[in-house]
């Protein structure tokens, strides 16, 4: 028996078509087989493809898998964000519990219309540990920087928990652009230092309106550089606010962060940061989306 599919192409944390991290969306993905996502996934050929399901629980409200073109992951954020960005377009609720393998995840619709936002709330994810002195100039040599290139108040830590990315700190923007990452030395690293990808940022962008600059580096996982990386922005958001470095306005800290420009598809993620207290409470990846094109598929 056949069966059509409806299948959407975005562009994530953008408002402006072919900028932005590009995406995946399968609606009506219940009964397709672990083989058909990942055929599918392989044949969209973008970084990652988002396909969405029934619930199969009264804890959530929708299901989602992520494929790249290689392997499952367990979240994506800029794939939820063009998901939800696509499932908006008609009247629905404005807050959706969305499960996937790394857990469930609220996600909030904001606005009306071409420019509504997508929110996702999540619980902060943890700092792990810092790079040993040998570890750290591995690091460093694989991505051509040296020690002088560092920023001295970011050390160098894993963070994140089903997905793990390293933070790296450095000291501007011109540091970002002269870095040549070494796809092999970072593949072989990722699994000695237990972090799937690298996440350089610097705290002094030279775009304006910003708080950070950043690029991703993640081989390990089929990802040269990440255009634009919500998942890893929200881990940013929890190493900045334990160093206290970004500024806080009581309960609430928000900051916005640029990436993409040296793939030529400039993004920018927004990041709320909730407190109670003096503890870090939760944490809001916000971002733009834009539609490229629809169309279905027929197995």
């Amino acid at each position: 028996m056949s069966r059509t599919l409806a299948v959407f192409q975005v562009d994530a944390f953008t408002r402006q078509r072919f900028t932005g991290n590009p995406a995946g969306v399968v609606l009506g993905a219940d009964a397709l087989s672990d083989e058909e996502m990942l055929a599918i996934a392989r044949e969209l050929n973008n970084a990652d493809t988002a396909f969405v399901s029934a619930p199969d629980a009264a804890d959530h409200d929708l299901r989602m898998r992520f494929f790249t073109p290689r392997t499952e992951a367990a979240f994506v954020a800029h794939a939820t964000v063009a998901a939800h960005y696509v499932m908006s377009r008609r009247p629905g609720p404005r807050r959706l519990r969305q499960k996937q393998k790394a857990g469930i995840v609220e996600v909030e619709v904001r606005g009306e219309g071409e420019s509504r936002r997508i929110a996702i709330h999540q619980a902060p994810p943890p700092i792990g540990r810092e790079l040993s002195a040998r570890e750290r100039l591995a690091v460093l040599d694989a991505l051509a920087l040296s020690s002088g290139d560092l920023d001295a108040h970011c050390p160098l830590l894993v963070c994140g928990s089903a997905s793990t990315r390293l933070m790296v700190g450095v000291r501007g923007a011109e540091q970002l652009r002269q870095l040549k990452p070494d796809a092999a030395r970072l593949t072989t690293l990722s699994a000695q230092l237990g972090a799937a990808g690298y996440f350089v940022f610097t705290l002094a962008p030279q775009i304006a309106g910003v708080l950070t600059e950043a690029r991703m580096f993640c081989p390990a996982i089929g990802i040269p550089e990440d255009p634009v990386s919500g998942n890893a922005y929200g881990m940013l958001g929890a190493y900045l606010a334990t160093h206290g470095l970004v500024p806080r306005n009581g309960d609430l800290a928000k900051f916005s962060g640029a990436q993409g420009h040296y793939l030529s598809r400039p993004g920018q993620v927004d990041v709320e940061l909730e407190y109670t207290g003096g503890s870090l409470n939760s944490i809001r990846v916000v971002g733009d989306a834009v539609l490229v094109f629809e169309t279905s598929l027929t197995l």
